[in-house]
């Protein structure tokens, strides 16, 4: 059983190049896709790069002053933090100022627009259901008046291509002078399919009754006031636009606007909500190649929601155009309006219209976090420097030169040869840190702070440390007597130990900080913990295969007196060598 084993360790002690050329190999990889990426430098933190800095005060609906208290501020805190982290801008600032203000600081980035855009935007979704529907102030510069969204698309029982709904009019609408033109909407579960597909309307009007006429009793009554509201309502002017429906409570019938898929302004009646955004349980954006659809934000509902989905699309399905039609709701807005022939019971439901990947992104990232639960304004909104970041960034890589000086002289010093293991060793663990930050930003929106260079800084430290435990190892070998290369293999077992154990608890302690902790203290935390992973790897695939080549050069080998592991230098033993046991007095039969 012995030979065999020593066996396998001289096979796996001869080929230390496999673990060369697979670290290498990996380094050139992530280079290229560093470069391919077009990412080749760090992603840089708000006191690094500069970016804006925004304060958002709250409003009171409808003069209730109550509603603004630090239990609502601490919430909306939250779910901004959540929202402008979900969309990748990673080190964005969220706090409290005062008693009804917010202040964001959002990083320069690809996605700080975006997330500026959002990050106050209250969310609040509903599903209403349609009760009337027209053309609002005309249509949008360099679109047709007659060529509307058709209301249309009709739920089928199978999903595949070749079944999708075609436009049909209902017998109400077909007896109208024109047909209803809404937004384009589609609203699928279990899949059932409810698509909308554009045609020409007769006129550049479309109007239905206000009054409900459809069986089921859904849609509600409008009133006077409300039809008259609905009269007044041109949702081409942007400031009527913004006050349509203002202060109305879910309960109620309201007014709205949306536009169609032609960028014409709708206006609509609606019902009380039928489903509100805390029935979702979960929104994300897709692509949907199969319909044609182009982006899509799919929902899944939660138990309670799935029953209300289904109860008013059942109710709404007994309906005529436009009254078997929901609109669904965010912050006042009419973003789509599908209509359904059947119940919809699978506990989900897709919105689709006129999305690119980037709005479809950021209305499933705000509906997956939730609407807040207050309305903010932008009080102002400022740009924050780098200059003071950069001053600071420069001091710290300045202190980081000097202290990797330092360490490469001790190496030098009291290592000598064994440095060269050292300060490549060194060099490769900066490459992949480097390259692995460069990465980070664009797919998880890692942003380099200061902390986090203070981080790589203390890094150095870390990886310096393992490469002298496992020197010390390969010297006490060499003192009790045994040559470089057994000396290098019965080292490691015994260094590979320690540096593992004082690697996890370095780990374990970034973990910690990296949980317990907000804001910049973060990155130091995911720096240190990166880079004591990096470790580990340098350690096993570079350092001791590299160690293991050069014990095979005669300058090494031989132990000369620059190569660091000098026998007579490290005060080594003679070999231990076996002697015999004296002979005892022969016995004679005398004696």
């Amino acid at each position: 059983m012995a030979a065999p084993k020593r066996g396998r360790n001289a096979s796996a002690q001869s080929k230390p190049g496999r673990s060369l050329a697979l670290i290498l190999i990996a380094i050139a990889a992530l280079t290229g896709g560093m470069f391919a990426s077009g990412h080749t430098t760090p992603r840089l933190g708000i006191d690094l790069a500069g970016g804006t800095s925004i304060t958002l005060t709250a409003i009171p609906e409808d003069g209730n002053e109550s509603a603004i208290n630090k239990t609502n501020m601490d919430t909306a805190v939250e779910i901004m933090n959540n929202r402008v982290n979900g969309l990748g801008v990673s080190e964005a600032e969220v706090q409290t100022q005062g008693r009804e203000n917010i202040i964001v600081n959002i990083p320069k980035g690809t996605n700080s627009k975006q997330a500026r855009d959002q990050v106050g935007t209250t969310a609040k979704l509903y599903f209403r259901p349609v009760i009337a529907t027209e053309l609002s102030g005309g249509p949008a510069p360099g679109t047709s008046p007659s060529a509307s969204g058709s209301p249309s698309g009709k739920a089928t029982d199978k999903a595949t291509d070749k079944d999708k709904a075609t436009d049909k009019a209902s017998p109400s609408a077909s007896a109208s002078p024109s047909a209803s033109a809404t937004t384009q909407g589609r609203a699928v579960t279990d899949g059932l399919k409810a698509d909308a597909t554009p045609s020409a309307s007769a006129s550049g009007s479309a109007k239905a009754s206000p009054s409900p006429s459809a069986t089921g009793g859904t849609t509600g009554q409008a009133d006077s006031k409300l039809q008259a509201q609905y009269a007044a309502l041109d949702c081409a002017d942007k400031k009527v636009r913004a006050k349509a429906g203002r202060g109305a409570k879910p309960t109620d019938s309201t007014v709205a606007c949306g536009q169609n898929s032609q960028g014409q302004w709708q206006k609509y009646i609606l019902g009380p909500a039928a489903v509100d955004g805390t029935d979702v349980k979960k929104a994300q954006a897709v692509i949907n190649t199969q319909s044609g659809a182009g982006w899509t934000v799919q929902m899944d509902f939660t138990d309670k929601g799935s029953k209300k989905f289904a109860d008013i699309t059942g109710k709404l399905a007994k309906n005529q155009s436009p009254q078997n039609q929901f609109a669904i709701v965010l912050d006042g807005k009419v973003v789509s309006d599908p209509y359904v022939s059947q119940a919809l019971t699978g506990g989900n439901a897709e919105i689709s219209g006129n999305f690119n990947q980037e709005s479809a992104q950021s209305l499933a990232n705000m509906l997956s976090y939730g609407a807040l639960p207050l309305t903010f304004k932008e009080s102002s909104v400022t740009t924050v420097t780098a200059a003071l970041g950069g001053e600071q960034l420069h001091a710290g890589l300045i202190a980081g030169a000097i202290g990797l000086a330092l360490v490469v002289l001790y190496l030098l010093l009291y290592y000598r040869g064994l440095s060269i293991v050292a300060v490549a060793s060194l060099v490769v663990s900066a490459a992949l840190t480097y390259v692995i930050m460069s990465l980070l930003g664009p797919t998880i929106g890692f942003a380099l702070n200061l902390p986090a260079v203070c981080g790589a800084i203390v890094a150095i430290g870390i990886t310096a440390d393992s490469f002298i435990v496992y020197f010390e190892r390969v010297r006490d070998e060499i003192r009790e007597g045994r040559t470089l290369r057994p000396a290098v293999e019965r080292a490691w077992p015994r260094a590979r130990r320690t540096i593992l154990v004082s690697d996890f608890v370095s780990f374990l302690a970034a973990a910690v900080l990296f949980i317990v902790t907000v804001g910049k203290v973060q990155g130091f935390a995911f720096t240190l913990g990166l880079t004591t992973l990096l470790d580990v790897v340098v350690v096993f695939l570079f350092t001791k295969p590299l160690l293991t080549l050069l014990a095979r050069r005669t300058f090494f080998a031989s132990g000369h007196k620059w190569s660091g592991l000098d026998p007579k230098s490290l005060g080594a033993k003679p070999p231990l060598r076996r002697t015999r046991r004296p002979a005892g007095p022969v016995e004679t039969k005398e004696a």
